[in-house]
C-alpha cells in the first residue's frame, strides 16, 4: 500500500490523445503508420545500429512497434514520439517507463544522418522534458548512454540533463558490455 499520494494521478495522461508538441522548427507527434519505412530505413543507419541492439527487421515489425507504442501511452507506461521538421521524420524520441507514483520516467533518441549536427536531438529532447516535467506532471526523467557515445552526452547535457555518474557495464552493444553515463533532469532544474 502506498503511504503517500501517487506524484501523478492514473488516468491523467491516458485520458486524451497523446499530445503533438513543439520545438523550435520541430514538431514532435505520435507515428503514423506511413511512417514505417522511414523507421526501418533509420535502422540501417550504422550510428542507429552501434547504440540500438534492438531493432526492427521489417516493415511489419515497425507496424507492431507502433501498436505497442499506441499501447503505451492507452496503458500509460510510455509515450513515443516521430521528430518532424512539420513534414519529414528526422528523428525519435521517447520517455517509458511510467512510474506515477514517485513521478520518474526515462528518456530516448536518435536522430537521422541528414539531420545530425543540427540540434534536432537537444531541441526535441528539450520539449519533450518541459512536457514531461510540466504539463504531464512528472517530477524526475532520466537517460543512459554509452560512455563512448559522445554526442548523446552533448544532447543530454544541453537539454538540461545533469551526468549524475556512471553505471558500469550496464548495457549490451553489438561490441560488448558498455559503461553507461546516467543524466538526469527534474522539475525545477
Amino acid at each position: 500500500m502506498l503511504t503517500t499520494p501517487p506524484t501523478i494521478a492514473a488516468g491523467s495522461l491516458a485520458g486524451g490523445p497523446q499530445p503533438v508538441l513543439t520545438a523550435p522548427g520541430l514538431v514532435l507527434r505520435p507515428w503514423r503508420d506511413d511512417d514505417a519505412e522511414t523507421f526501418l530505413d533509420a535502422y540501417d543507419d550504422p550510428q542507429i545500429q552501434r547504440w540500438h541492439t534492438r531493432r526492427p527487421g521489417s516493415a511489419a515489425d515497425v507496424l507492431a512497434w507502433f501498436g505497442q507504442y499506441r499501447q503505451d501511452w492507452a496503458q500509460e507506461t510510455g509515450g513515443h514520439w516521430a521528430v518532424t521538421d512539420g513534414e519529414q521524420v528526422l528523428g525519435r524520441i521517447a520517455m517509458r517507463g511510467f512510474d506515477f507514483d514517485d513521478g520518474f520516467a526515462g528518456c530516448a533518441y536518435w536522430v537521422l544522418p541528414r539531420a545530425r549536427g543540427a540540434g534536432v536531438a537537444t531541441r526535441a529532447l528539450t520539449a519533450l522534458s518541459g512536457w514531461g516535467l510540466g504539463a504531464a506532471g512528472f517530477h524526475r526523467l532520466h537517460l543512459g548512454h554509452s560512455t563512448r557515445n559522445d554526442a548523446s552526452c552533448r544532447v543530454a547535457t544541453k537539454a538540461g540533463f545533469r551526468l549524475e555518474g556512471t553505471m558500469r557495464s550496464e548495457a549490451v552493444h553489438a561490441d560488448g558490455r558498455h559503461d553507461m553515463h546516467l543524466h538526469a533532469r527534474i522539475r525545477g532544474d
